[in-house]
């Protein structure tokens, strides 16, 4: 297998891209997508909320705008997956 902790890293994106989107649809607690949302929050909850923390999100008209994702997404993609790539992981 060619560079696992990359790989694994590529498919944490996919996994930061659908709580993005699942974020945009009111989703019932007795529902099943309810289940597939609390199992993604799960796992990028404790990367996506020290980062939330420190950064507070921009309000646009009336909302406020959670710019952790894009954070962890382009410190992933520009800075460890270049990394381990080159330390062959």
């Amino acid at each position: 297998m060619s560079y696992p902790i990359s790989r694994l890293l590529q498919l944490y994106i996919v996994v930061i891209f659908v709580r993005v989107i699942l974020s945009w649809f009111p989703i019932s607690p007795d529902s099943p997508m309810a289940s597939v949302y609390r199992f993604v929050y799960a796992i990028t909850e404790p990367v996506l909320g020290p980062i939330r923390r420190m950064m507070p999100g921009i309000g646009v008209g009336g909302m406020g705008l959670d710019l952790s994702p894009i954070i962890v997404l382009l410190l992933i993609q520009f800075i460890a997956i270049p990394v381990l790539v080159r330390m062959h992981l």
